[in-house]
């Protein structure tokens, strides 16, 4: 008996076997899923890490001509009261460098009386800081309803017209859309440079005709910017002689044109040429009258030992210099920061 159920008992582990390993066979198995061989190189280039650009040593590099004026004043090592040839070495700097005579005798009246605690190079800087204290901030808006103009004047060969071209860049890079007023009509072949400036910067451009008349130029490109609400109008004006009467009438002319609905203009520039020096402050004083200036754009700084000027125009126009042109590319044409100008000059 007991027999007989063992071997049932075996029968029974045996069916169950193979019955599984059938059930197992009808199963069908899965092809393999391709896969795509893996490619040599998984990063073909490594991207750096930005950096963040030191304006200081940017504007070093830049303005050699000037900062090499101001080697001799970096060199005195004296700390406290200053002799006679050391006052002279620092008179002598800041004159070459066109400082100007009235800020050239407030430093030097400061050294006599107060000396150098922090050593020469560090009163130096800090009386120029103390010059350069104007608000630089730009205008970008209008009333509402009304389109905001920058006005540009200044005399021919100045760089006028591409300051206009570098600083539509800067707005349309910034998101707005711009139109730009080929105002000078007078120059030659000033209209195809703005057109060109328009090509390249994605900007609209109204423009007329050689010898058209200078205001209508300027309104109908408030029409055009009224009606297709553009941001900002950037407006040329002629630059022949500065001493020219009918030059600054029709300047004058211009800026009312410009100021009148649906225009606001809210910011005046007069673009000067650095590489001039104090002859730049003569060219101010004839378009100030007639333009209501707001601002000064001095280019070619990069080309100068005559970097001080900029110094020499606050103090002797009132008007903030607010860009400065520092080179021939699109970006170099920069926001004036007194700190990194002066500590361009003046750093060790």
């Amino acid at each position: 008996m007991i027999v007989a159920l063992i071997v049932m008992a075996v029968l029974v582990l045996v069916g169950a076997a193979v019955l599984v390993r059938r059930r197992r066979r009808a199963v069908p198995m899965l092809a393999p899923v391709a896969r795509e061989a893996m490619p040599e190189v998984l990063v073909a280039e490594v991207a750096q890490r930005p950096v963040l650009v030191d304006e200081t040593q940017f504007l070093e590099s830049r303005l050699g001509s000037s900062r090499s004026i101001f080697d001799r004043v970096r060199t005195i090592s004296s700390i406290g009261s200053l002799s006679q040839d050391q006052l002279d070495t620092v008179e002598e700097v800041l004159l070459r460098s066109d400082v100007g005579v009235a800020t050239t005798a407030a430093i030097l009246d400061d050294l006599r009386e107060n000396g150098a605690p922090d050593g020469v190079a560090a009163a130096v800087r800090d009386a120029l800081l103390a010059s350069l204290g104007a608000d630089r901030s730009v205008t970008t808006t209008a009333e509402p309803g009304r389109v905001p103009v920058w006005l540009f004047v200044g005399v021919n060969g100045v760089g006028k017209t591409t300051t206009i071209g570098k600083l539509a860049q800067r707005h349309v890079s910034e998101g707005r859309s711009v139109v730009l007023a080929a105002g000078d009509t007078f120059r030659a072949a000033a209209s195809e440079q703005l057109q060109q400036w328009a090509d390249r910067t994605g900007a609209d451009i109204v423009r007329a005709a050689e010898g058209a008349d200078p205001g209508s130029v300027v309104h109908d490109a408030l029409g055009r910017a009224a009606a297709r609400g553009a941001d900002i109008v950037l407006a040329d004006t002629a630059g022949r002689r500065a001493n020219s009467t009918n030059l600054l009438d029709e300047l004058s002319k211009i800026r009312r044109v410009a100021d009148r609905d649906p225009g606001q203009v809210v910011e005046t520039f007069m673009v000067l040429d650095a590489t001039t020096g104090q002859n730049a402050l003569s060219q101010a004083r004839e378009f100030l009258a007639a333009a209501s200036v707001t601002g000064i754009v001095l280019t070619k700084l990069d080309g100068t030992a005559r970097g001080g000027i900029v110094v020499a125009i606050e103090r002797e126009l009132a008007i903030p210099v607010k860009f400065v042109g520092v080179g021939e590319g699109v970006g170099d044409l920069i926001v004036f920061d007194p700190k990194a100008f002066v500590d361009s000059l003046l750093d060790a």
